[in-house]
């Protein structure tokens, strides 16, 4: 949905002025790679769960020269360790690859270098992620509206890192860092399942406004993170945006921590 130009980000995610280790090995793997290829939120409780996996693997991929920053990735453990339950193990594994040089890209766009690029796969007893930093913008760019991050399928989402560098690290624009983190963990806080898409709801907390944001304004996955007013709030601050205690009890309730 959405912006900035003014912008910040997305997740399902568009952003518009107003509003859009440890290793484990990969035998046994699950049948084909359907599983990897399903809605975003269907693999919530999987996710969050030790039921059926008990370890994940973050296959994080970006375009030579795009490499998000350590503290961004960083940030991005910690969340994991936070709220998932996984006690074989987080594992993240980088790597970058050549530009397929098509940018802006769609959506199809996006699932096709997925599909020729992506190594890792849902096993017995892991569950496999796949997250890709782009070196271009969205199509779905508009006059309005610019896409940081998209929530694609059930273990996959894109961030737009062209587009992150263009709008952070200089003078009265945020960090690059912390856009980098607060983007990414709002993606993945909807593969996660937030808000109302995957994890069920254990109070009235979704905009009805926003849908599948949550409308505590100080919450990782309100919607005013997307707009410019939410941007201004990143200048000057020395962490990304947090999940409130609704979103952090949805998660639990479905298997989280």
């Amino acid at each position: 949905m959405k912006k900035i130009a003014h912008i910040f980000f997305s997740g399902l995610i568009m952003i518009i002025l107003s509003c859009s280790s440890e290793g484990v090995n990969q035998e046994n793997p699950v049948n084909n790679t359907i599983e990897n290829k399903k809605t975003t939120g269907s693999s919530s409780n999987d996710l969050l769960s030790d039921d059926t996996f008990t370890s994940i693997i973050i296959e994080l991929v970006y375009v030579e020269n795009y490499k998000p920053t350590q503290s961004a990735i960083n940030n991005f453990r910690s969340f994991l360790e936070a709220r998932i339950n996984k006690p074989n193990g987080i594992t993240i594994e980088i790597r970058a690859i050549s530009s397929h040089g098509t940018a802006p890209y769609s959506i199809e766009d996006i699932i096709n270098i997925e599909d020729e690029n992506r190594t890792k796969f849902n096993t017995n007893n892991q569950i496999a992620v796949w997250v890709f930093f782009a070196d271009g913008s969205s199509a779905s760019n508009t006059n309005n509206g610019v896409v940081l991050g998209t929530a694609y399928r059930n273990t996959s989402f894109v961030i737009y890192e062209e587009t992150i560098q263009d709008l952070s690290g200089n003078a009265l624009q945020p960090s690059t860092s912390i856009l980098e983190a607060t983007v990414i963990t709002h993606e993945f806080g909807h593969i996660l399942g937030l808000t109302n898409l995957g994890a069920t709801l254990q109070s009235n907390h979704e905009d009805t406004q926003h849908p599948k944001h949550c409308n505590v304004e100080s919450c990782l996955m309100y919607w005013s993170a997307e707009t410019d007013s939410g941007l201004s709030n990143l200048i000057g601050v020395s962490s990304a945006p947090e999940l409130d205690a609704q979103c952090i009890a949805d998660l639990q309730a479905n298997g989280g921590k």
